[in-house]
């Protein structure tokens, strides 16, 4: 799952115009990515390359309790819903915030293969959808194109904007999909899944701005 952690971002910024704008939902949702990347930088959560851990991701998660155990999520999530809540002041906007990064855990479990854990036990879980691509892909871009056109159709502004950030999703998700496969894990892999977190939210932070909502009496800027 890549571009489709983004669905909820789309869903939670649209739900609640008062809320925080769509580049700090693109934050939660891949929160736990970005903490994971930058643990493995320091070597204290793990992956390494395995043809065979899936058909479609050759890529074996096999140490990660503190970003994507069910518990380790549940804590970022709880901690970025504060964070949110005091910035923002706005307690519901906190708690789509915590959602939003909650959510992450629910569709990794959808294509993972088995190993996510509930607390970084032994026992993993994981539907394994990678596994079976005529079903992963469609279901990827479906629900990220559905929560796309929700946000879209709450919100008005320029339309340049938000299908440009939506074209540069679809090619990253190509690449990621049809690209060739890295050789090892490592320093570049792991700053390669940064940059690209990166560029996808500032496009996302672009879109948020130029967004607004409407509402009974009047106009109520997002993020309000």
């Amino acid at each position: 799952m890549f571009i489709g952690h983004f669905a909820p971002a789309f869903i939670a910024a649209a739900a609640y115009s008062r809320g925080p704008k769509l580049g700090t939902y693109f934050v939660a949702a891949q929160l736990v990515d970005w903490a994971f990347f930058t643990l493995a930088i320091v070597g204290v959560e793990k992956m390494r390359v395995d043809p065979a851990a899936t058909e479609m991701v050759p890529l074996d998660l096999y140490y990660y309790p503190f970003t994507h155990s069910l518990a380790g999520t549940g804590i970022w999530a709880l901690g970025f819903a504060l964070i949110i809540a005091i910035w923002q002041r706005s307690a519901l906007g906190g708690v789509l915030a915590g959602l939003v990064v909650a959510s992450h855990w629910a569709l990794d479990w959808l294509v993972h293969a088995p190993d996510l854990t509930i607390a970084g036990g032994e026992k993993t879980y994981g539907l394994g959808l990678w596994n079976s691509p005529e079903i992963a892909m469609p279901l990827e871009i479906g629900i990220t194109l559905a929560a796309f056109f929700y946000y879209c159709s709450k919100s008005r502004g320029p339309i340049a904007q938000p299908v440009l950030l939506m074209l540069v999703m679809l090619a990253m998700q190509a690449i990621n999909w049809f690209g060739p496969h890295p050789e090892e894990a490592g320093l570049f892999l792991y700053l390669q899944a940064l940059v690209a977190f990166a560029v996808i939210t500032a496009f996302a932070v672009w879109v948020g701005e130029n967004r607004y909502f409407t509402q009974r009496g009047g106009l109520a800027a997002a993020g309000l």
